[in-house]
């Protein structure tokens, strides 16, 4: 990474991949990066029996799925129910779904699919798949007018967040006399850590970044920080449990309250793909970063 800007050093420390939307996430050591943000994420999505997306913001059951990713199939796993094998080569019949007044084609993944989700979350439910033929883009106005593509995630290819990010909050979260919780609670897809022969990460360096180059066998792939992530309820929903509680966004508010969402609390960094489309991510790779300044 000859050419990689300097201010910063980092290392992947972690990939996470959320097969199905709002459902558990994977933590994964290496993932293919599509121009869609990595490979599998928020391929399938829940939706109700209008088509409407589904969320743990209404079903927080949903963080109990378990996807596992295999070489042919996912297999959903949740508390009482029989494992759900979903072959990772076939779809059903085409559907239109919708997600954040976006109306987005798909395919259906049947009826057998669809009961268990409805048994599981007791309200009709169906799964669904992105059309890889449907363009879905991010917003032009954060993105700067660049076409930037995504499945079913809230808006954008790839979410960032530091390890220095967490580290602080849960200082401030101890500080009131509640546990440590892990980055799972902020579903992010890349995670950064300090180098091992570099200058640590401050908390929120992510927010500052102009350009993120990650070194990989293929070449550099190049990360565009876009957009701040404003923060739903769903952080407050224990993963392990699905038990909701405000500790965690009474905490967030208390500090992360950003002007650049009109005073929405953020806690990450949305990223468009620049370069490095089919280029494979793992962890420990090294991060070279630039500040931005405007």
């Amino acid at each position: 990474m000859a050419d990689a800007p300097a201010d910063v050093a980092a290392v992947v420390s972690q990939l996470y991949v959320y097969p199905v939307k709002s459902c558990a996430g994977v933590r994964v050591e290496q993932a293919i990066l599509l121009d869609t943000g990595l490979e599998f994420d928020r391929a399938w999505m829940v939706v109700d029996g209008r088509g409407e997306f589904l969320t743990q913001r209404e079903l927080p059951r949903m963080a109990l799925i378990q996807p596992q990713l295999k070489h042919f199939e996912m297999i959903l796993r949740a508390p009482g129910m029989l494992a759900l094998h979903i072959a990772l080569d076939q779809v059903e019949a085409p559907s239109r779904v919708r997600l954040w007044g976006d109306e987005v084609a798909a395919y259906d993944m049947g009826p057998i699919a669809a009961q268990w989700f409805t048994d599981f979350l007791g309200v009709p439910a169906r799964l669904v798949r992105f059309d890889p033929d449907h363009k879905r883009i991010s917003s032009l106005h954060w993105t700067g007018g660049i076409e930037a593509l995504n499945q079913f995630s809230d808006g954008y290819p790839v979410l960032v967040i530091s390890e220095a990010s967490l580290a602080q909050f849960n200082e401030k979260l101890m500080a009131k006399g509640f546990a440590a919780v892990g980055m799972e609670r902020f579903r992010p897809n890349i995670v950064l850590g300090d180098p091992v022969d570099g200058l640590e990460l401050m908390a929120h360096d992510e927010d500052r970044l102009d350009l993120l180059q990650i070194a990989t066998e293929q070449g550099d792939v190049q990360l565009k920080p876009v957009k701040p992530c404003p923060r739903c309820p769903i952080p407050n929903i224990d993963p392990a449990t699905a038990l909701s509680s405000a500790e965690v966004g009474d905490t967030l508010q208390s500090y992360r309250q950003d002007a650049r969402v009109n005073g929405a609390v953020t806690f990450g960094m949305n990223a468009i793909v620049l370069h490095g489309i089919g280029h494979l991510l793992r962890v420990g790779q090294r991060v070279g970063a630039s500040y931005r300044f405007e």
